[in-house]
Order: structure tokens, then C-alpha cells, then sequence
């Protein structure tokens, strides 16, 4: 197997090309640099809120210099709003396996976006293309208003032309939420143009996609997903260049949305492992996309060429039964746990994007979702093969009633 190498800088301040290495390396390693040095081995945790100063001139000084340019602050911190450490070093080891120079987290992913639209909308560019179809918040928070955007959906050849004097941004996810559609990365960033084109990169990780390597000039993690990967903890960050992330930090300064410290402790933990979840759930997830395809109670079946650890498909009968059936597969919202899950897109994930916006987004009302884990893949498809019959045990049961009448 080819080993990609990756070059992405770690603190703000160095050339992200100066740190070769391999993705698996850089993921176990990045953010945690000077800890030899501190005469440590685990990245230390501080839930600190507050940090003492006698300094008061001083601190002045850099909290105008913060206000100015939303530049990282030098020295110790001053406020948990304005920076923490540990936050910090996740901030870093992200930026360095998304390839960019900077990265800044937030509470969530929902978060995270709402940063990027409040930074592009400060400076009256709030108008935004996006591709559907996007995961059901993100594609809520464009179209609602609430932030003041105003929002032209289109399909990838469409973006171009959709473009206006007053765009600030264009958004796509890719594999998207929940088809799995993709779309070619490089040709949406030159349609873009000068504008900054933020890919949601939640479905993909860094392990298999880097859209900054692309033209993306804003890469968004739902944090709570993949890069924790445990399903315990909630966050969102963005990787982008140094420019923007002061925009974004003032903002997260100002709106308060920041992420807590112990989320920021397993999110690097998470980080560690990444790698290695995503082949090994990538794998099985594969090899289930296959017996889905060729089973008769599935009509469609949805994989990226990219691969991944998610599967949508569409069954021929009730999503619902299928839910109510699986046993060792959890049925819960969300996704990129070590465990697998399953969900009703129309339901739940995508319930408050508009019945027709998801019909011409192309989710279906008989689509699942699933996420896979780390099970062992002969279980996970007892179990689906079990709740998938539940399907063929309903139409037996309808089709009963109906011959007893015809005779």
C-alpha cells in the first residue's frame, strides 16, 4: 500500500511544509511536539478559566493587539473565551493533518459554520451557493435567514453561474449528507473563483481527502464525528489559512462558542487513532456495501468512489421496519462512532430540510443511513440480514390477507 505524505504545519508561526511525515505519524504526534521537552508524555489537560497577570499593562497591550487582528495571543493565556492550551494543540494537530496553516474549534460543528458565515457576512458578502444536498442543520442555518444570508442553491456545474458580486462563500460536502454524492473537488474550486469554497470534510477525514490540497480555501469537521470517534464528546473546528482563522477567533471571541477544554483533551486523543478507525471501519463498510447491493430486499445502494466508513441504501419496503429490527446495530442519530448506527435521514438528520428540498436533493423517504464501527463485519450482517427480514416477513403478512380475500 502506498504511504501519502503530508506537510502541514503545527504552530501558526512555521511553514506547515517544514514537517514531513506520514499521515499516521503526524496523527499520533501533532499538537504534542514539546512535551518531551515539558518532561511529559500525555498532552496535560487545563481547565483553567482564568490565568493571573501582574502584568496589567502588558495584557493591555495584547488584548489590543487581539481585538486588531485576532492573531493568536503570544505568551501565557489570559482568558479560556480568548485561548486555552490544550485547545490549542488540538487546533494545531488538525491543522497539520488537513494541510493547512491554521485551524480554530469551536463548540460544535454547527458552531464552526456559523463563525464562518458571521466572519463573511461582517464584511456584506452574505450571500452563499450551496450544493445540496448538506447535512440537514447546515442546509437549515443557509436557507432560514437567521444570520442574515441569503443562500442560491445549485448543483456542482451550476456553481459558476450562480456566483454574484456579493457572494462571500460557497459550500459543498463531500461524500455529502446522506447520498454519499461526490463531486470533483478541484473543478469546484476553480468555478469558485476568488471566492472561499468551505468543505464540509466531516464524511471523509483528512485520512482520506484533504479538500485544501484541492483549492478549498475552509475545511469543516463536525469534531463530534470522526475525529473523536468514541461518541463522547462534542466540538466543531475549521482548518484554513492564518488569515482567516483571526477572523473566525474573533468571532468565537465575541459569540462565545468556544470549545470546552476536556472536549479538546479527547479530540486530540481522538486524532491519535484516526488512521487507523477509518481503514479498519472503511473496510468493513465496503464489504457490507457489496452484500447490500446483491441482496434482493435493497434497491439501491449508496458508496463513495472515495470509500469511507458510511453506507446509505434504499430498501424496498418500510426504512422503519429495518430500524426497529437491528439489535447489535444502534439505531441513534449521528455518526463515526466505533460502534455502528443507523438512522432515517427523512426522519431525524434531515427532518427540518423541506419534504420537496429533499426529494430534489435526492433523499429518498426509503433511504437509511448507517455509520459503521469497528464490529466484526459477520455480526453487524446477521443483524441487518435480520432486520432486513423483517421487510419480507411484512409483505408475506400483507400479501396473506389479500389471497384469503380473493378466494
Amino acid at each position: 500500500m502506498e504511504t501519502t505524505r503530508h506537510a502541514t504545519g503545527s504552530p501558526a508561526h512555521e511553514d506547515p511544509a517544514a514537517a514531513p511525515g506520514a499521515l499516521a505519524t503526524h496523527a499520533v504526534h501533532a499538537g504534542r511536539e514539546d512535551l518531551a521537552a515539558l518532561g511529559l508524555h500525555a498532552a496535560p489537560l487545563d481547565l483553567s478559566t482564568t490565568y493571573p497577570s501582574h502584568d496589567s499593562r502588558a495584557e493591555a497591550a495584547r488584548l489590543d493587539d487581539f481585538a486588531a487582528t485576532g492573531a493568536q495571543l503570544e505568551g501565557p493565556p489570559v482568558y479560556a473565551r480568548l485561548d486555552n492550551p490544550t485547545v490549542a494543540r488540538f487546533e494545531r494537530a488538525l491543522a497539520r493533518l488537513e494541510g493547512t496553516g491554521a485551524a480554530v474549534a469551536f463548540a460544535s460543528g454547527m458552531a464552526a459554520l456559523t463563525a464562518v458565515l458571521l466572519a463573511r457576512g461582517a464584511g456584506g458578502l452574505r450571500h452563499v451557493v450551496g450544493v445540496r444536498p448538506l447535512y440537514g442543520c447546515s442546509d437549515h442555518l443557509l436557507g432560514s435567514g437567521l444570520l442574515g444570508t441569503e443562500v442560491t442553491w445549485t448543483n456542482a456545474a451550476g456553481i459558476a453561474g450562480a456566483v454574484r458580486p456579493d457572494t462571500g462563500l460557497v459550500m459543498v460536502e463531500t461524500p455529502a449528507n446522506p447520498t454519499l454524492a461526490e463531486v470533483d473537488l478541484a473543478a469546484v474550486a476553480r468555478a469558485c473563483g476568488e471566492v472561499p469554497l468551505l468543505v464540509d470534510n466531516t464524511f471523509a477525514t483528512p485520512v482520506l481527502q484533504r479538500p485544501a490540497a484541492h483549492g478549498a480555501r475552509l475545511v469543516l469537521h463536525s469534531a463530534t464525528k470522526y475525529l473523536g470517534g468514541h461518541g463522547d464528546v462534542l466540538g466543531g473546528v475549521v482548518a484554513c489559512d492564518e488569515d482567516f482563522a483571526r477572523e473566525l477567533r474573533r468571532v468565537r471571541f465575541a459569540t462565545g462558542g468556544v470549545l470546552h477544554p476536556l472536549a479538546g483533551y479527547l479530540l486530540l486523543r481522538g486524532l491519535s487513532t484516526l488512521p487507523v478507525r477509518m481503514r479498519a471501519q472503511s473496510a468493513t463498510a465496503a464489504e457490507l456495501a457489496r452484500r447490500l447491493a446483491a441482496d434482493p430486499r435493497v434497491e439501491r445502494v449508496h458508496y463513495p468512489r472515495l470509500g469511507g466508513a458510511m453506507v446509505s441504501f434504499e430498501v424496498s419496503g418500510d426504512p422503519h421496519e429495518v430500524i426497529a429490527g437491528v439489535r447489535l446495530i444502534t439505531p441513534a442519530v449521528s455518526l463515526g462512532s466505533v460502534d455502528t448506527l443507523i438512522q432515517h435521514p427523512g426522519s431525524i438528520s434531515h427532518r427540518i430540510v423541506h419534504e420537496e428540498d429533499r426529494r430534489t436533493g435526492g433523499i429518498s423517504e426509503r433511504l437509511l443511513r448507517m455509520s459503521v464501527g469497528l464490529e466484526d463485519v459477520e455480526d453487524l450482517w446477521r443483524d441487518l440480514d435480520a432486520a432486513l427480514g423483517t421487510l419480507s416477513a411484512r409483505r408475506r403478512e400483507q400479501r396473506q390477507p389479500q389471497r384469503q380475500a380473493a378466494r
